[in-house]
């Protein structure tokens, strides 16, 4: 994947706290916690991540399929947090 270089500008309150926030989550740098950032905005309204992998899509779907066969269901916010980690 070919990666490209960006300016960003920020207010030096968001700059700190962006800092701070990367330090305190073990961010190697701000470029780290931003591409993060950007990333989970971005796919965040697709029905799958394009990061996964066709087999790994398989697998959730299973997952889930067998969770509603159970009844064992958990919110749409605790899967996405589980899989976004």
């Amino acid at each position: 994947m070919e990666t490209k270089q960006i300016n960003l500008k920020l207010p030096e309150n968001l700059l700190l706290a962006a800092e701070s926030y990367a330090k305190n989550y073990g961010y190697r740098n701000l470029q780290e916690l931003a591409s993060e950032s950007l990333r989970e905005k971005v796919f965040e309204d697709n029905e799958f991540d394009e990061n996964f992998s066709d087999k790994e899509i398989e697998l959730i779907d299973t997952l889930i399929e067998l969770s509603l066969k159970k009844k064992v269901v958990v919110s749409e916010e605790e899967i996405n947090k589980t899989l976004l980690e």
